[in-house]
């Protein structure tokens, strides 16, 4: 455990780093979305290109990881509405507060961790969850919030809202990145030395400016939003992030490869170890853009980042 606790510390700690620096105005915030936009159009497309181009296409597609991570999606959001929706918690917030519970922090956190635990082999089953969150379950989710829409209007807007999903995912530079790299490995593309040079660079400085980035923003969220609210409306969603996904994830992983399905062990550590990871941070920004409660999902990342110390510390323990 220890020897664990030594690899996952240095990640943590960068994200409390951008934490304190944020909270202490040592970066002021009008910063944040400078290093917002280096790292989603600049680093982390050229990290995700850098694995893919790496990585067999065949993993990269794997039906068996697809699927079992797909299902156990779609079970997180309807068992999250079912558990959150309330008077006070409509769709819109209920729908957000399921997309912070099944979606988690894979690109900013997740492809360099797993890749230091695991080693480029987990990038394969790592990018098609991540592939999955961006496309269907936040694009699923979006379409939900809006069913709060009256006088008839619901389903139109909700179909909109997953049109709109859909389009922003088409001009997700992260996508395009994946596609390339994807291509790349098919056909055996390589970049030309100086060009690779440069993107190389690029990717290696996306994990510690990306770490940051999450904190910064976890502060940035915190203090624009520190109205009171009950436990009752956040921590059983953080709980159900950082319990309930990965062993629903284990449970039907298991269930798949005594059914026969071709699921690797190695793949089932991976898609285990993603779903352990805490709630990824850009479902803030997606909350705040389509008005549900910033405050509730800010503090469902904040509990799920802090807590994942030592919960994804414990299951890279159970699972490796």
């Amino acid at each position: 455990m220890l020897q664990i606790l030594l690899v996952t510390f240095p990640f943590f700690a960068l994200v409390l780093a951008g934490y304190v620096a944020a909270r202490r105005a040592m970066l002021p915030l009008e910063a944040i979305p400078g290093l917002n936009t280096f790292v989603l159009f600049f680093a982390l497309p050229c990290m995700l290109y850098r694995f893919c181009s790496g990585t067999p296409i065949a993993q990269l597609l794997d039906s068996s990881v697809i699927g079992v991570y797909l299902l156990c999606a779609l079970v997180m959001v309807a068992v999250c509405i079912a558990l959150t929706f309330n008077r006070r918690i409509r769709w819109n917030d209920a729908a957000m507060g399921a997309l912070v519970a099944a979606f988690p922090n894979t690109g900013f956190m997740g492809v360099p961790l797993l890749a230091t635990l695991l080693g480029t082999q987990a990038m394969g089953p790592v990018i098609a969850t991540m592939l999955i969150d961006m496309v269907i379950t936040s694009s699923l989710c979006i379409a939900l919030s809006r069913l709060d829409e009256g006088h008839g209007q619901g389903a139109r807007a909700m179909l909109n809202a997953g049109r709109k999903a859909l389009r922003g995912v088409l001009t997700n530079p992260m996508a395009w990145s994946v596609v390339l790299g994807a291509l790349a490995s098919a056909y055996a593309v390589t970049l030309p030395r100086p060009l690779e040079k440069t993107v190389w660079l690029l990717a290696d400085a996306a994990s510690p400016v990306a770490l940051f980035t999450i904190g910064a923003v976890l502060a940035r969220a915190q203090m624009r939003s520190s109205h009171p609210m009950p436990l009752s409306d956040y921590l059983p969603v953080a709980l159900m992030k950082l319990v309930l996904h990965p062993l629903l994830v284990l449970g039907v992983g298991t269930a798949a490869i005594r059914l026969g399905v071709p699921l690797s062990p190695f793949a089932l550590t991976v898609l285990v170890l993603a779903a352990a990871l805490p709630s990824a941070s850009n479902v803030s920004l997606l909350a705040e853009r389509f008005g549900a409660d910033n405050g509730r999902i800010a503090r469902i990342i904040l509990v799920t980042t802090t807590a994942a110390f030592l919960t994804f510390s414990g299951a890279v323990a159970l699972m490796t």
